[in-house]
């Protein structure tokens, strides 16, 4: 009876790591890193770095990831599923109306930390001026790479750098490539299109529509 007992429990701790690991998700990829989500907790986590649950992010590229789980390591292709009978949740949508010198600017934050966006449309990407790099907690030297930026005012040096996480309102998105730029210029933080283009966005009647895409 003894015996039985400890068999059915080795089945059951066996069937429940089968069932834990029925739950990791990867639900973005990028170069060098993949969004996992594990019982619907997501982060962006870097190769050979630990993400929730402790499953280990071996490599990842555009086309998939091999993700060490529970000591095991599996290819992971993209899923936009959570977990078995997942239900798609209404898309979230925040409405921005036209503000001082007809701009759109938008609270949000990078990393946890708050930041004024100004929306730019025209901005291949988000930009920072050193400044609001510093008060934003981002070690641009030492995790950017170095580029020269042109802007109006003529040739600045730059440094391109990957944020963690950047929300505004209740869109967030992981991953995101801004610019740092050296001096005061852009006066303020460019909310541009390497967010953008991971939302949905159409302008109504002079408001800025941003809707997640699923």
């Amino acid at each position: 009876m003894h015996s039985l007992k400890l068999t059915l429990l080795a089945l059951c701790l066996v069937a429940g790591l089968a069932d834990a690991a029925s739950q990791v998700r990867v639900v973005g990829l990028f170069p060098g890193a993949a969004v996992i989500s594990v019982d619907g907790q997501r982060k962006l986590v870097k190769v050979g770095q630990t993400g929730p649950g402790g499953v280990v992010v071996v490599s990842a590229d555009s086309r998939g990831a091999v993700l060490r789980v529970d000591g095991v390591e599996r290819n992971y292709s993209l899923s936009r599923e959570y977990s078995d009978g997942f239900v798609e949740a209404e898309k979230k949508q925040l409405s921005i109306a036209k503000g001082a010198g007809g701009h759109y600017w938008i609270a949000g934050s990078v990393n946890g930390q708050s930041v004024q966006f100004l929306v730019d449309t025209g901005a291949t990407s988000i930009a920072l001026n050193d400044g609001h790099a510093r008060r934003l907690g981002i070690d641009y030297r030492v995790v950017g790479r170095p580029l020269q930026v042109s802007t109006a005012s003529g040739t600045v040096r730059g440094w391109q750098v990957s944020l963690d996480r950047v929300k505004v309102g209740e869109l967030e998105v992981l991953g995101v490539e801004a610019v740092v730029l050296e001096g005061s210029s852009p006066t303020d933080a460019l909310l541009g299109m390497s967010f953008l283009s991971r939302v949905g966005w159409r302008v109504e009647q002079d408001v800025l529509v941003l809707e997640s895409k699923y």
